[in-house]
């Protein structure tokens, strides 16, 4: 499967997973853990579905991607815009996460 389509899910995935657990940590019920750890197995699936030779090079070309999602659920889930330093820092990692997948080989 394409990297352009699964890094976005798988990102989302792992992101609502470890915000399960991060809730949970600090005091939510423990039902929130049911759901993230179904939404970390389901980015473990997602990210090996990556057409990559290397599971190293499709895992740091996630990076990226993760990057830029985390600071979308910041926003979108936390009500923090992100800065300036924000967004340029995020497309310096998403130009690196294309550098690494699009490079010739």
């Amino acid at each position: 499967m394409p990297a352009v389509l699964v890094y976005p899910l798988a990102a989302m995935a792992e992101i609502a997973g470890c915000f399960a657990i991060w809730a949970w940590w600090r005091g939510a019920s423990g039902f929130w853990l049911l759901p993230g750890l179904a939404s970390l197995a389901l980015f473990g699936w997602l990210l090996a579905l990556v057409e990559a030779e290397f599971a190293g090079r499709a895992f740091a070309a996630y990076g990226g991607v993760y990057i830029a999602a985390s600071l979308l659920w910041m926003w979108g889930a936390e009500g923090q815009r992100p800065d300036i330093w924000d967004i340029a820092g995020t497309g310096m990692c998403l130009l690196g996460a294309i550098v690494i997948l699009a490079a010739p080989r």
